[in-house]
């Protein structure tokens, strides 16, 4: 990471005009604040963190996505506002970067385990799901729950048949390729590891396992698209015609269109025009509501900046289980600590987050699923949403031991007591 005085400036505005960056900045007065809220919201800049610029207050880091070739009005706002803060350039190169995740070596798109550490299209996933079950009939089985806004199907792996079953959606936000790289991870460990691994063992002999790899597929597929690697929502149109996409993860019925969400279409946090509008969020919720009896665990994945969160995100007020869950939390984190040296924080996601209302583990929780959470997995900005293949594992395995220390700690809050008998 390059930190950056006024002294060294002269020479980098000369650079910046010419290269795409992702900038870090601080803002230390209400005036940077106002500055970085209205480049933010300009078409040709992107905002990675946080996610909405009503978040953006003075001592926020603010990572901050600028096209080299954004325009002179744009380049002159943020020039100066560099002049006046210390700011970090977190990727000098993020085209290279999106070139390198887009990057496919491999003449056999299954062969080994390389095949896990490395991003794939959606195509390459719809096909990875379908040979998935095909070799694995006894224990896997693709279950179709719906399908998007472009008509694209929604999967869902079943694998194990049991009696309790706990669900993992990934790629609710099209961006955050490590989301779907983790659900097939986890799909693959468990078959391969299945009866070597006491506690994948233990879960799959006891818990029915529901695995949505994309949850938003329509929106990831775009992704691919080089020029629109950072979109983040479905791909609706609204009913004005101007702007497309709802976030699905303020889609539903929580609370919803509160807090920290928006009803303008052109907005990142969209929350669309009435909860459960977009079939992906609909798809998912009727799912959910049919096996709510038997789903004990809800698990969504998303990225970056290494957190585990639990409700509720729509208020501050404490969950009934609120103990429980920060238990959780908190040994995955430790154990995280422990056997990968990284740092996890943790804890309800309107204090260690944000506020915002509509998001799918608040909705699951009040459903009745009363172990709901939301990974956030690597990084903490150095790549951001371009984590490189070669951090896929890393970040898997340790998503993975946090997936087993939770559903092993709720297959050991749930279980029936033991009958005592009388001799």
């Amino acid at each position: 990471l390059k930190l950056y005085s006024i002294s060294l400036l002269s020479g980098y505005f000369l650079f910046f005009k010419f290269s795409d960056q992702v900038l870090s900045i601080t803002p230390q007065t209400q005036e940077q604040v106002d500055t970085l809220r209205n480049v933010s919201t300009h078409y040709e800049v992107v905002l990675w963190q946080p996610v909405s610029n009503e978040y953006i207050s003075t001592q926020v880091q603010v990572h901050l996505y600028v096209p080299g070739n954004t325009s002179s009005h744009i380049s002159f706002q943020v020039n100066h506002l560099c002049l006046h803060v210390y700011f970090r350039v977190l990727l000098a190169n993020p085209n290279v970067l999106t070139e390198m995740q887009m990057k496919n070596d491999s003449t056999d798109p299954r062969s080994g385990s390389t095949f896990y550490e490395r991003y794939h299209t959606l195509e390459e996933i719809y096909d990875w799901i379908n040979r998935t079950a095909q070799d694995n009939p006894r224990t896997v089985k693709a279950i179709l729950i719906g399908s998007s806004y472009e008509k694209r199907p929604l999967y869902v792996l079943k694998v194990k048949p049991n009696r309790k079953a706990m669900w993992i959606d990934c790629g609710i936000h099209a961006r955050e390729w490590i989301s779907p790289a983790f659900c097939l991870w986890f799909v693959h460990h468990s078959l391969s590891f299945y009866q070597q691994n006491s506690e994948i063992t233990r879960i799959l002999d006891s818990m029915d396992v529901y695995v949505l790899p994309v949850m938003n597929p329509d929106g990831y597929k775009y992704t691919w698209t080089i020029k629109r690697r950072w979109w983040r929502k479905n791909r609706s149109i609204s009913k004005s015609g101007f702007c497309v996409g709802v976030d699905l993860n303020r889609n539903f019925d929580v609370d919803w269109g509160i807090k920290g969400s928006s009803q303008n279409p052109c907005e990142e946090i969209n929350c669309g025009p009435f909860p459960e509008s977009e079939p992906e969020a609909q798809a998912v919720a009727n799912f959910l509501r049919r096996h709510k009896d038997t789903v004990q665990l809800y698990i969504t994945i998303h990225s970056y900046s290494q957190m585990f969160i639990f409700p509720y995100s729509y208020t501050f007020d404490q969950a009934e289980n609120h103990n429980d869950l920060l238990e959780m939390v908190q040994e995955a984190a430790q154990r995280i600590k422990r056997y990968y040296r990284n740092t996890y924080t943790y804890g309800p996601g309107a204090a260690t987050l944000y506020p915002c209302s509509g998001g799918s583990d608040d909705w699951a929780y009040k459903l009745g699923i009363k172990y709901s959470f939301t990974f956030e997995l690597q990084d903490r900005g150095e790549y951001g949403f371009l984590l490189p293949p070669s951090h896929i594992s890393g970040a898997c395995n340790e998503a993975l031991l946090a997936v087993k220390t939770i559903a092993v700690k709720v297959l050991e809050k749930t279980q029936a007591p033991a009958n005592h008998h009388t001799i």
